[in-house]
């Protein structure tokens, strides 16, 4: 445990995980100073959470004055380490650290890590309900929502405890040392933040370099990025591989893995025979989802659960809101909702998941992205684009020989074009590959919009034949 009491700590940016920043260090005796660069006027909520509480708040502009006096700096995920004073505060050795790393070292419950590009929210949900499923207790935190030092007691009660950890969380997080790491996968995203994508697997594959030699780690052996990247970590290396191409029965050399092949997941660990298991009655969908099941199944048996629990468990997961969520059916067209496909590897997935023709929702904050990479996917399967945001010129220039485009300027709009331009039997698949927030309070917000607007045709259906 960290000794805060009388410790002068920065806390920078004021969201959720910078609020239960503030809560814990406040908690623990710290000298707590706080800024956002939003304006006081926009901050309501902020007094309201911290009412009572011995903090000094500072909104607007960044004063590098503050990282200069301060014995430790605390980082929320969406704040670049970039802002005047923070370099040099860690040039003098200050810690720059962020809200996990505080809880981490509290913690004395093994820890199951997950991170990668796409797929992270669902397989870490995924683990704690498989485990659960096995009478194994979880604490389920991390980047999916919950601030670890939220719930320091329940984590401390569990049996394990799984994160999902971005590369943000893993740049600042140098106390994380997982019993069980997993990596999904790694494409390009997040640029305008790393600089580069060398850079940003290099921030994931702090999950495997900080573990200890009988850390347990999960990876893509599909993903030549991921599989790159782990040859030099000191823990024992688990690959699984949703393809049925680099792994299977005959695999020699490796005591864990996890391979795909006869409509199953095929389990092996320490040794053991593998196990199969049949994926028919799983509500998961998509080759993307594969992946995150075989992870999941790999890391909820390495912890103890058997593979009876776990065909029940695929069984009876629900998946989660706004990640390939089929929303609607109108007129023999299926409305999918993926607001959660924020960049270009997360779209790529989503469409090739389909046989039928799709009919795309796409555009937002690019965060850097090279679009390049949907040319082939797009001109094989995709009729027709419906852009937006931001991003919208540069897709279509990008996009355009491969496919018809189309403007929208809502969400409404966007999904009344692609009921235009869909066929019965086709695929309307809001896929956005950018974040969202040029037009939406995040991802989240942006898919309700799209469900909103589904729902709102099929009532204007409903309506019109009631007339007829």
């Amino acid at each position: 445990m960290m000794d805060l009491k009388d410790k002068r700590v920065l806390v920078i940016g004021l969201g959720r995980s910078g609020l239960a920043s503030v809560r814990y260090l406040a908690s623990r005796g710290a000298l707590v100073v706080a800024e956002d660069a939003r304006s006081a006027s926009d901050m309501a909520d902020v007094f309201t959470a911290l009412d009572g509480l011995p903090v000094e708040l500072h909104f607007g502009k960044n004063d590098s004055g503050r990282a200069a006096v301060s014995d430790m700096i605390v980082m929320s995920p969406g704040v670049s380490q970039d802002l005047p004073g923070i370099r040099k505060a860690m040039a003098r050795g200050v810690p720059v650290v962020g809200e996990m790393e505080l809880a981490v070292c509290e913690i004395d419950r093994p820890i199951i890590a997950v991170t990668g590009t796409n797929g992270k929210t669902t397989t870490t949900s995924l683990i704690g309900h498989l485990l659960k499923g096995a009478g194994i207790s979880v604490c389920v935190a991390g980047n999916i929502g919950t601030p670890l030092v939220e719930v320091l007691d329940e984590a401390n009660g569990a049996d394990f405890v799984v994160l999902e950890v971005s590369s943000f969380q893993a740049d600042t997080t140098p106390s994380l040392a997982a019993r069980i790491g997993v990596w999904l996968n790694a494409t390009p995203d997040h640029i305008d933040r790393h600089g580069s994508f060398e850079n940003y697997v290099a921030s994931k594959a702090k999950i495997f370099s900080q573990m200890s030699q009988d850390g347990l780690g999960i990876y893509n052996a599909a993903d030549e990025g991921v599989s790159q990247a782990v040859l030099s970590s000191r823990c024992k290396l688990v690959p699984f591989d949703a393809t049925g191409s680099f792994l299977s029965s005959s695999s020699s050399g490796m005591s864990s893995r996890g391979w795909f092949a006869e409509d199953s997941l095929w389990i092996q660990t320490a040794g053991d025979a593998p196990c199969s298991i049949p994926i028919e009655r799983a509500k998961l969908a998509g080759f993307h989802n594969r992946e995150n099941m075989l992870a999941a199944a790999l890391a909820a048996q390495l912890a103890g659960a058997s593979c009876e629990v776990l065909e029940e468990g695929l069984a009876s997961f629900e998946g989660l809101p706004h990640r390939m969520q089929l929303v609607g059916e109108i007129e023999g067209v299926r409305y999918y909702d993926d607001s959660k496909g924020t960049n270009v590897g997360a779209t790529a997935r989503a469409i090739e998941g389909f046989q039928e023709p799709v009919v795309l929702i796409a555009g937002g904050l690019s965060k850097g992205a090279d679009f390049g990479s949907l040319v082939q996917i797009v001109g094989e399967k995709v009729k027709e684009t419906v852009l937006m945001g931001q991003a919208a010129e540069e897709l279509e220039r990008v996009l355009g020989e491969q496919t018809s485009a189309v403007r929208a300027s809502s969400m409404e709009e966007a999904v009344r074009l692609a009921k235009g331009a869909a066929a019965p039997g086709d695929v309307v698949l809001l896929s956005p590959a950018c974040a969202s927030f040029d037009m939406f309070k995040d991802y989240a917000d942006r898919g309700r919009a799209f469900v909103k607007a589904v729902g709102d045709l099929g009532s204007k259906k409903k309506r019109f034949g009631k007339k007829e």
